[in-house]
């Protein structure tokens, strides 16, 4: 590119499902949008992790659920699982490339979750001062 000029990027079209819905959001917001499997991939970002050190890592989560969680993060193919020959056997999880890929995303709603917590908490508060018995909570 010659000086002066500046790059020019085009928008994929959106892809829309029958009921109106990007399909590519949508698969991203059914994976990711669970309570579990952003903390899973913030965990296993960190490395890898044995399936209890991956429960006690994820206070309050079952162990089945931990199970879902990871065995859909790994159909998606975000994470690995290997299991070890031994008795009984280590299974261990870890990252894929892909899931690694999404963590720079997942870091991005952590910082923005860390920089507005006090303005959503203010703002939680004053509404439901305003709006007293509100089943919105």
């Amino acid at each position: 590119m010659s000086v002066g000029h500046t790059a020019v990027t085009t928008r994929r079209p959106v892809v829309w499902c029958d009921d109106g819905v990007d399909c590519g959001i949508r698969d991203l917001l059914n994976r990711l949008g669970d309570r579990w499997s952003v903390l899973a991939v913030v965990e296993l970002a960190q490395g890898v992790r044995r399936f209890r050190e991956l429960q006690r890592a994820l206070p309050g989560i079952s162990q089945r659920m931990l199970t879902l969680t990871v065995r859909r993060l790994e159909r998606d193919g975000l994470v690995s699982r290997t299991v070890h020959p031994t008795v009984p056997p280590q299974v261990e999880y870890e990252l894929t490339p892909l899931g690694h890929s999404l963590t720079h995303l997942v870091r991005a709603m952590v910082d923005w979750s860390y920089s507005h917590h006090d303005a959503i908490v203010t703002s939680r508060r004053e509404w439901d001062e305003a709006n007293p018995g509100s089943e919105i909570r």
